[in-house]
């Protein structure tokens, strides 16, 4: 027996495709809900991730599928050019995934920057747990991220003042306590994925409870997918559509690849290639750009799922894609029972993940500037926008790097009598041109000078400033043999 032309899977991942299933159908929902879109676009996302680019080489084990890491930028595009426009922005990413896969630059994404990636993740985080929040008592969030975070100070009485948001947020705290206690509880209990068992418990106390709560709005698949349209191909020319593509193409690709960094070291099976991994996460997001669906992108959470239940090929993340195929084909009914609130819930959660909390003081302890660029980049995300936190921490990084690569080492030796022996050594660029300069400048205007350059290395700028004192006070300056000249 053969599936989707992959020889017959192994009973393990049978198994490991219905445990990934059971963790990726609420999280498909919920990131959905959180992106502002129709709940069945999740699905959608999900059943391509398993089924286009489960078949597609990469990585082996890791799952593709929404993911809250993009839930908040989707929310911005929809936001701003209206849902048609959510296909052309997420074909457009899949298009330059794959391009840069056939070019080869799958694997440079690995040379980005951690502290940036983690900041742009903490950043996603606060403002996703911030915005559940208010959904998870029913009631409208601000609109901005630092409006979410800054209105948590009046959300309860904002709760204790509505009728129906007090039995609404003990709906969603309680599915969120229950989440934080499950790895707490018997292995037997937690065989069942965590998400699953609290999202299927609030549903079971609402509907025995009878609670008014908010629930699910299914309209079913097919009545979903928004193929593209003239409405959908609108956005091409506006100013704000190259900037969107690029930040959903760094954000789903770093994640993808970061992810498949991680799945590598949980297993001993085949290494992901880079490069192919990047062109199966394109044409799967070239796939949802047609169907009008959410972006994706490999998630660790359902990857792990997968590896620990036992996958060993990737068939196990095809039938998790034809699982969730068969669920909202057949009981979409079930699927308009789960409350909003207890996806919420799951959301927070998942935001709370991407938060480096226990990273976080090791590296300040270790790593001062990298900790420095995580928390700019976060708070650029919170404060401005996802596109422009990205470019603040890559300019932080890179600024760091300039500043770290020039080592200039300037040393004065005054014997008293003879010339003053002034050594420079290291790398001097335009960061350090003020200590160069400083260091030149103090030499006593009326003693000759012996400027030593044979272990330095100088950039444009500090070879124009040691050109410029040299030619002042060239009449008392020599240099040893074999020094290179900086003109």
């Amino acid at each position: 027996m053969r599936i989707f032309g992959l020889p017959a899977p192994p009973r393990a991942d049978l198994t490991a495709s219905l445990v990934v299933f059971l963790v990726a159908l609420p999280l498909c929902v919920g990131v959905a809900v959180a992106s502002g879109v129709p709940a069945e676009l999740g699905l959608v996302t999900g059943i391509v991730g398993g089924l286009v680019v489960g078949v597609l080489p990469g990585s082996t084990l890791q799952v593709s599928g929404p993911t809250a890491g993009l839930a908040v930028l989707v929310a911005e595009a929809v936001g701003t050019y209206g849902l048609p426009a959510l296909g052309t922005i997420v074909l457009a990413t899949g298009l330059v995934q794959a391009a840069l896969g056939v070019a080869r630059l799958g694997r440079w994404f690995r040379a980005t920057s951690v502290a940036v990636v983690e900041g742009t993740l903490t950043g996603i985080g606060l403002i996703i747990i911030a915005g559940q929040a208010y959904a998870m008592a029913g009631l409208t969030a601000p609109t901005s991220g630092w409006d979410k975070i800054r209105g948590l100070a009046v959300l309860p009485a904002r709760i204790a003042a509505s009728p129906t948001a007090p039995a609404t947020f003990a709906v969603g705290a309680g599915t969120l306590l229950l989440l934080l206690a499950w790895r707490h509880l018997p292995s037997r209990i937690r065989s069942v994925p965590g998400p699953l068992a609290a999202v299927a418990a609030a549903t079971l106390a609402t509907r025995i409870g009878d609670l008014p709560v908010a629930r699910i709005e299914i309209r079913g698949l097919l009545d979903a997918v928004q193929p593209l349209g003239s409405g959908s191909i609108a956005v091409l020319g506006t100013t704000g559509f190259a900037g969107t593509v690029v930040a959903f193409t760094l954000i789903a690709s770093a994640e993808s690849l970061f992810s498949a960094a991680a799945v590598d070291r949980l297993h001993n099976g085949p290494r992901t290639d880079y490069d192919r991994e990047l062109i199966a996460q394109g044409a799967g997001n070239a796939v949802c750009g047609l169907l009008g669906a959410l972006p994706m992108a490999a998630v660790i959470v359902r990857s792990a799922a997968n590896v620990q239940a036992g996958a060993r090929t990737r068939a196990s993340r095809v039938m998790h894609g034809a699982w969730l195929l068969l669920f909202a084909a057949l009981l979409p009914a079930v699927l308009a029972q789960l409350p909003v609130a207890a996806l919420a819930a799951v959301l927070v959660h998942s935001g709370g993940k991407l938060m480096p909390v226990g990273f976080l003081p090791g590296l300040w302890r270790e790593h001062r500037g990298e900790a420095v660029i995580l928390m700019s980049t976060a708070g650029t995300v919170v404060l401005f926008s996802l596109f422009e936190g990205v470019l603040a921490g890559l300019l932080l990084a890179i600024t760091k790097t300039a500043w770290q690569s020039s080592m200039l080492s300037v040393v004065t030796h005054d014997t008293g009598s003879g010339p003053v022996r002034v050594r420079v050594a290291g790398t001097a660029t335009f960061l350090r041109l003020p200590v160069l300069l400083d260091a030149l400048e103090a030499v006593p205007a009326d003693r000759p000078v012996l400027l030593d350059l044979t272990a330095s290395r100088l950039d444009h700028a500090c070879r124009s400033a040691v050109t410029g004192w040299l030619e002042q006070h060239g009449n008392r300056c020599e240099q040893p043999p074999g020094t290179p000249s900086p003109a």
